[in-house]
Parts: C-alpha cells; sequence; structure tokens
C-alpha cells in the first residue's frame, strides 16, 4: 500500500511539473534593459551579474542600453544586481552605486516579460511597471 501511495505522489508531481512547463511558468524568459539617460555626454560603467551569471563591465554611452535575458527559476528566488558608475571624466572621484535588476519577488508582476531601467542624472533610477504602465523612482545605493 506504501508503494502505491508514494507511487501516486510522483505521479502527481510529474504532470504538475509537466504542466507548469507548458504554461511557460517555470522557464519564463525576462528581458532586462538598462539605459544611459544621463546627458551631456557623459557615460557609465554597468557591470550586472546573478548568482550563476557575470555579464562583465560595460561601458554605455550616453543614450545607449545595455539588454539580456534569462529564465527564471523554479524556485522564484532569480536575483540579477547591477553596479553603475558615472563621473569618469570629472575631477571629482566617481563612487558606485548598486540596485537590484529583477528581483524575482519584486518584479514577477512588475515586469512579466521586461525590466526596463533608465539612469538618470542626479543619481535617479526608474523602472517601467507594466500593470500601470508608468515610470517609478527607485533608489540607487552607494556602495
Amino acid at each position: 500500500m506504501e508503494i502505491s501511495i508514494n507511487i501516486f505522489c510522483l505521479l502527481l508531481f510529474l504532470l504538475t511539473l509537466q504542466f507548469c512547463m507548458t504554461q511557460n511558468v517555470v522557464h519564463a524568459k525576462v528581458h532586462v534593459r538598462v539605459v544611459n539617460q544621463l546627458g551631456n555626454g557623459q557615460s557609465m560603467i554597468l557591470h550586472c551579474r546573478s548568482r550563476d551569471d557575470d555579464l562583465g563591465n560595460v561601458v554605455l554611452e550616453d543614450g545607449k542600453e545595455m539588454e539580456w535575458s534569462f529564465s527564471v527559476n523554479f524556485l522564484g528566488t532569480t536575483l540579477f544586481y547591477c553596479d553603475v558608475r558615472w563621473g569618469l571624466s570629472s575631477s571629482t572621484s566617481s563612487n558606485w552605486y548598486s540596485f537590484d535588476a529583477y528581483d524575482e519577488g519584486r518584479d514577477y508582476a512588475r515586469c512579466r516579460s521586461e525590466c526596463r531601467w533608465r539612469v538618470s542624472n542626479e543619481r535617479s533610477l526608474y523602472g517601467y511597471d507594466q500593470r500601470c504602465e508608468r515610470w517609478v523612482l527607485f533608489p540607487l545605493t552607494r556602495k
């Protein structure tokens, strides 16, 4: 009797997993885009990574963007975070700032298929909310 219950539970789990995969729940693709909108011809360095992937340092000229895509994990813990720095040509020292480019707990509903970010002057970061179709101010944390 115990073996048949175990087999039933295993079959139920496999059927549930198959359903989730066919519904694009398990391997949902997310696209992230970060745009340099500092203005005045300012470049910025962007370094984004997750626990599994490091996208390296990328220099973004004013008005240029970086984008990448990935599949979210089954556990709902996908996290991509970025460090950004600008003011590279000024005489003052530039600082690194950080933000979460994709945190599944926060962003699953906010940006289901595409997370768009704008880094603007005065240390401002704006993320696009697909639910209400508007740009929202997010904090940039000094490292």
